[in-house]
């Protein structure tokens, strides 16, 4: 297959050379979308990748004309759906192609639905509004429709409210929303980056399952190349609003042609990479579209950057097939040695563990020890009975140590109390009960009240570093609170404290009196971790700390992250749900489902040998970022269970292919199965 379709066919959705600018509150313009290109053919998957801030999804809100809502206007070019133009459409023409031509699935399902309107309700909307027909029969079609996407118990489902459902639901309401009039081009705008590791296995899936039974054309946004490799037929990487490279996927993967999407390869975390090096990121970060370059908007990043492109923009230009815009597509061709280096092509493991030299060996000695730790958040409404209450088992009976020195990996899917439990350490959440001791003191004794000295010791990180960090102070004061609160720091003294702490993470001291917003996402999360260890605590949490970057500045912040571990000898909690970055800077990993703790072992092992069937579902699920490699899903069954009411025995028995009798109403215990390797299993594998 080429990567351009082909031109004597009419594609379904054709992209004609498409400017996309909005208008500023100082009365200027931005171009966002500069003379892309794209076409879709029936039935078929195209991504659309590249970093935050390259064009992404305003390119694919600008088909359905929905940037004409917020300032936005096409200014150049023209977007084809069957033939039919649509930048000439009146918004109420436009209107009447949304959702029964073209369908849209928005990345955040919880803020693109009505939290006021039932589900059955939000459905049964777009269905009669389309297709005119009666409250009853739009109600049946509903009902199908949820059933469609795997939704268990349908009927119930229509009458609950976004809040009541899972993530993964939320998103399959969405999809079902999407589906309603049977459109013949669905454009999802990552649809599965909150999501955990098993809920986007069967998103990609249903995907999947869709295209090949309406042979629907789907236009997928997302950052992470292991989806890509997966599920698209071609891909179109954007830097900056302009396409510099498409081409069909495995030839992508395989060979590519520009330095950009070589850099986003090479940054790829897959089970193979070696543990004791630094992964590959892509220098820099992403320029703003306000401020952009001259030349090849990619050079001042580019490894292979001469002054013919510091000064001239290259062309998109067709070759073999496909289409690249770089002056130096030749030597990145000819690059074999840069092609060996990218860590796309999986190799077989050795099943003998090999030889592991961390950057900082953890000692045997526990920094933290952690011994039937409970938090259970009351409901609401209480009981039935008079007196009686219900809880939401967040965190029920774990038991576990972290050594010094060591990283503790804790993955888990959404609501499985895993940030919950980080809280709790640090005493962000208050226990309901269990202990917790910190070299030796116990945290929860009622009788003791030394907590502001032991926030010197222990620190956080947050997932989201805008929403953790106040918008209006300067980054000097973010970063130098700790210093005036603990050590009652003014002025020049607290300024060089910071300016050394910004440096120390690799942020320009010079910009003390900048706001959050002037950074990227990448810096503001080092901005949090600067604040974090301003102090030199020897313990952090690190809750989904990269969760939300884009995978080159994922190497960034873990490459920062190992590198402090090593000068400053520190100790981290990582929580995340992207299973290959856990697995890089984690000694061992946590497994956690339903307030459970059921598998911890070192970080290899676990990979090569998981003793708990939840464990090896996770690591089936993992995308694999190689599309000579494409395998075919087994998510996990259904949905996990409410902690409010877990289910008797094994927590995990309702979706286990493998339960028997003993473990519905039998409790496994946390036992040894191998050299510091533990599990709650009955039948360990």
């Amino acid at each position: 297959m080429n990567a351009l379709p082909d031109k004597s066919a009419t594609p379904l959705l054709d992209m004609k050379e498409l400017s996309v600018e909005f208008k500023n509150k100082n009365g200027g313009s931005l171009q966002v979308v500069d003379k892309i290109g794209l076409q879709i053919g029936s039935g078929e998957i195209v991504c659309l990748i590249g970093e935050s801030g390259s064009g992404k999804t305003i390119a694919s809100l600008s088909v359905m004309r929905l940037i004409d809502y917020d300032n936005g206007r096409i200014t150049h070019g023209d977007v084809l759906l069957d033939g039919q133009s649509l930048v000439g459409l009146s918004q109420r023409e436009i209107s009447e192609l949304r959702g029964k031509k073209v369908a849209m699935v928005f990345q955040e399902p919880m803020t693109a639905l009505d939290p006021v309107f039932t589900i059955g309700y939000q459905i049964t909307e777009v269905i009669r509004r389309h297709k005119r027909t009666s409250k009853a029969k739009a109600k049946e079609e509903a009902i199908s429709l949820l059933r469609k996407v795997g939704i268990p118990d349908p009927e119930l489902r229509m009458k609950q409210h976004p809040n009541e459902l899972s993530g993964g639901m939320r998103q399959r309401v969405m999809i079902a929303i999407a589906l309603a009039c049977g459109p013949e081009l669905l454009i999802a705008d990552e649809p599965t980056t909150a999501l955990d590791v098993t809920i986007q296995a069967q998103i990609l899936n249903l995907l999947r399952e869709l295209r090949d039974e309406y042979n629907m054309s789907i236009l997928l946004i997302t950052h992470d190349l292991g989806i890509a490799a997966e599920i698209a037929d071609r891909i179109a990487v954007m830097y900056t609003g302009k396409i510099v490279e498409q081409s069909t996927t495995r030839e992508l993967f395989e060979r590519p042609y520009h330095p950009y999407t070589e850099g986003l390869l090479r940054s790829i975390v897959t089970l193979d990479n070696d543990r004791d090096s630094p992964l590959y990121s892509i220098e820099g970060t992403i320029p703003s579209l306000s401020d952009l370059p001259s030349g090849c908007r990619f050079h001042p990043r580019c490894p292979y950057a001469t002054e013919r492109c510091a000064e001239s923009e290259p062309p998109l230009v067709e070759r073999d097939g496909r289409e690249v815009a770089c002056w130096h597509s030749d030597q990145v061709i000819g690059n074999a040695e840069a092609a060996a280096s990218i860590g796309i092509v999986v190799t077989e493991r050795s099943e003998e563990p090999e030889s592991v030299n961390r950057v900082n060996e953890p000692s045997g000695e526990a920094l933290l020890e952690v011994r039937s730790l409970k938090k259970y958040f009351p409901l609401a409404g209480g009981g039935l009975l008079p007196g009686s209450r219900r809880y939401v088992r967040a965190v029920d009976g774990v038991s576990f140590e972290i050594r010094k020195g060591e990283t503790l990996g804790l993955v888990g899917e959404s609501g499985c109390g895993k940030s919950t439990l980080g809280r709790v350490l640090l005493n962000l959440e208050k226990a309901t009960d269990g202990e917790i001791r910190y070299e030796g003191e116990d945290l929860l004794n009622p009788r003791f009240r030394n907590w502001k000295a032991m926030r010197r010791e222990m620190q956080i990180v947050f997932q989201d570093p805008y929403g953790s960090i106040d918008p209006r102070w300067k980054v000097g004061d973010i970063i130098g609170e700790p210093f005036w609160v603990h050590e009652s720091l003014r002025g020049r003294a607290k300024r060089e404290k910071v300016e050394e702490v910004m440096q120390l993470v690799g942020l320009n001291p010079a910009w003390y009196d900048r706001h959050p917003h002037e950074f990227s996402g990448g810096q503001r999360q080092r901005i949090g971790i600067a604040r974090a260890i301003a102090l030199h605590p020897k313990f952090i949490v690190a809750d989904e700390a990269v969760s939300a970057l884009d995978v080159s500045v994922q190497s960034q912040v873990i490459n920062l992250m190992q590198n402090l571990q090593r000068r400053l000898g520190l100790t981290y909690l990582f929580i995340g749900h992207g299973l290959n970055i856990v697995r890089h800077i984690s000694d061992r990993i946590g497994v956690m489902y339903l307030g459970k703790l059921v598998e911890v072992a070192p970080a290899d092992e676990l990979f090569r040998h998981p003793a708990h069937p939840y464990t090896f579902a996770l690591i089936s699920a993992i995308p694999v970022p190689d599309p000579s490699r494409k395998k075919a899903f087994v998510p996990i069954q259904g949905e996990m269970p409410s902690p409010s009411a877990p289910p008797s025995g094994c927590r995990f028995h309702t979706r286990c292919p493998a339960a028997s009798a003993r473990c519905r109403s039998e409790e496994p215990d946390l036992r040894q199965v191998g050299p510091d390797h533990w599990a709650a299993c009955h039948e360990p594998l």
